[in-house]
């Protein structure tokens, strides 16, 4: 099943937490979700990102869904802070 959303709504898939650091160091269940995901759908009014892009939004005004066994968030333009190159 697929997600059209409208306006200028934004369909990501939050990507897995880091589960060592650079050094090597194994982290723990309690870290912190990353604010940043892969924009799976864009709305027809949505225009500074694209399928594809790698985001960076306000956590707390992202709407969780989930359909079937995947996850993902629905957040809107104005919420996303950036694109990570």
């Amino acid at each position: 099943m697929a997600i059209k959303p409208l306006k200028d709504r934004v369909v990501a898939k939050r990507e897995e937490a880091l589960q060592k650091t650079k050094s090597g160091l194994l982290l723990g269940e309690a870290t912190e979700k990353p604010a940043y995901a892969v924009v799976q759908a864009v709305g027809p009014e949505a225009k500074s990102v694209k399928k594809g892009d790698k985001i960076l939004f306000k956590d707390y005004s992202a709407m969780d869904v989930k359909i079937d066994k995947d996850e993902y968030l629905i957040v809107k333009e104005e919420d996303i802070l950036g694109v990570i190159a």
